[in-house]
């Protein structure tokens, strides 16, 4: 029989989302409140018979939650249900398996839930780990609800289960969001931080009020709305990617892609976990970050982050297709922003942006400016084909004559003969050796001339 330690009640609130697949849930906001569906996890186990201040834990328990039970009958927009572990069988031999729920959801069950806890008498072990997983199916499908569970115990872990790792693989499902934890009479924070938010109570007093927050932020209507301004800081623009971190450990707590709601108006967002304080991230081009963002329970909250945007679009003049590489960089920088093709718009910050064209040769046009909600247009011109026809296998290059010189465009391949390269129009120049040529005096130098849309044969003698 494993020695007893001293244990202390925690109470261990995880809000599920019912239908969704993100942990947050980001709903269109209604005139109607959501119906919040409360699950009860109920610890009683041996240890619960122990004396904690006043009287026995369990009585002590069991006082907290039909008062809690009272509170909340007579709203409309609640149902509740009950699952207890550590009743049905005694600590010896320990019965890993023994979690139950003995009453489920339906409106006005809360005399039979009181009822329920006034009968029960500890006799078990410890199993949250298995109570939280068995809990994940407790909630009948719905399309409209807030799910919540709160887990009344005393202490951690008897049956060898990982309640952080149950907890955080949850998570990661989207079926609740990071739990609140209360712990009574002791720091629990090393054994739950891992578990949810940890909320520390030395009292009897202390506790009740702790509990007093938590359930206003798991019943209050807590609502964030985010404004993506434009340049006259009209919350206009949308359909964006946003991240949203946890800012002191940089962990995504979550990700959506902005939206106006059939108001027109920026959509809300619901069920945020208020004890957060997040950086959020909107991925234009570039990014725009907001950092320590806090949520004040109970109100609706605004954010705002300005990000006017405007378009590129780079077109191919002439009448036959032909797609470029654009690489898009702040103007002035040499860091790539972005990769675009020819022929497609592409959103960027108000701004003065470089391409680079990856044609042959490389197009560089600097400054190009986007302004709110105007497609800048940069127009090239089509290329031209060379056909090169060599002589016999050697070295050789295409140049570009410009007014500093010639450039380098292209070297030609040593093992062929014949090559055919597109070339944006202008003055060309092929410098080429034959291999079996041991004299410099053998090199050739022949210019041609490449316009738009048309093809050229270029035969190097």
């Amino acid at each position: 029989m494993k020695s007893r330690v001293i244990k202390s009640i925690l109470f261990v609130f995880i809000i599920f989302q019912c239908s969704g697949l993100h942990a947050t849930s980001y709903v269109e906001k209604d005139d109607e409140a959501p119906l919040t569906r409360i699950l009860f996890v109920f610890d009683a186990s041996q240890s619960m018979l122990a004396m904690w201040e006043t009287e026995q834990r369990i009585t002590i328990a069991k006082e907290l939650l039909i008062n809690l039970v009272d509170s909340l009958q007579h709203n409309p927009n609640v149902q509740m249900a009950l699952r207890v572990f550590g009743h049905q069988s005694h600590h010896t031999p320990q019965d890993c398996t023994d979690t139950n729920l003995e009453v489920g959801f339906w409106t006005g069950n809360a005399y039979t839930i009181k009822q329920k806890v006034r009968q029960i008498t500890p006799r078990g072990t410890t199993l949250i780990a298995k109570s939280l997983e068995e809990a994940e199916g407790d909630f009948p499908d719905c399309e409209d609800c807030r799910n919540i569970i709160i887990l009344i115990t005393d202490g951690i872990e008897r049956c060898g289960g990982d309640p952080c790792e149950v907890s955080q693989r949850l998570q990661r499902k989207g079926i609740f969001l990071r739990p609140f934890v209360i712990g009574i009479g002791r720091d629990f924070s090393e054994e739950y931080d891992c578990v949810g938010y940890y909320f520390d109570a030395m009292s009897e007093n202390q506790f009740k009020k702790s509990l007093n927050i938590v359930i206003s932020q798991a019943l209050e209507a807590t609502s964030l709305q985010v404004n993506l301004l434009d340049v006259y800081g009209n919350p206009t623009e949308t359909n964006i990617p946003i991240t949203f971190y946890n800012s002191e450990t940089g962990k995504v707590e979550d990700n959506i892609v902005h939206t106006m709601n059939h108001r027109g108006q920026p959509d809300t967002l619901y069920n945020l976990n208020t004890t957060t304080v997040y950086d959020m991230e909107v991925h234009t081009l570039p990014p725009v970050k907001v950092e320590n963002i806090r949520i004040t329970p109970g109100i609706h909250n605004t954010i705002a982050a300005d990000v006017p945007q405007g378009s590129i679009e780079v077109v191919v003049g002439g009448r036959t297709p032909y797609n470029f590489t654009v690489i898009a960089r702040k103007s002035g920088l040499m860091e790539s922003l972005n990769i675009q093709n020819s022929g497609e718009q592409v959103k960027y910050l108000v701004g003065k942006y470089d391409l680079e064209v990856l044609s042959l040769p490389r197009l560089i046009i600097e400054e190009v400016e986007v302004e709110q909600n105007h497609i800048t247009t940069v127009e090239l011109p089509q290329p031209g084909i060379a056909a090169i026809r060599l002589p016999a296998r050697g070295f050789g290059s295409v140049f570009k004559e410009t007014d500093d010189g010639l450039k380098l465009v292209y070297r030609l391949k040593e093992n062929v003969k014949n090559e055919t390269i597109s070339l944006m129009p202008g003055n060309y120049r092929v410098v080429y050796r034959s291999r079996a040529s041991r004299a410099t005096f053998y090199t050739i130098d022949k210019t041609f001339v490449i316009e738009p849309g048309i093809s050229k044969t270029v035969i190097v003698n």
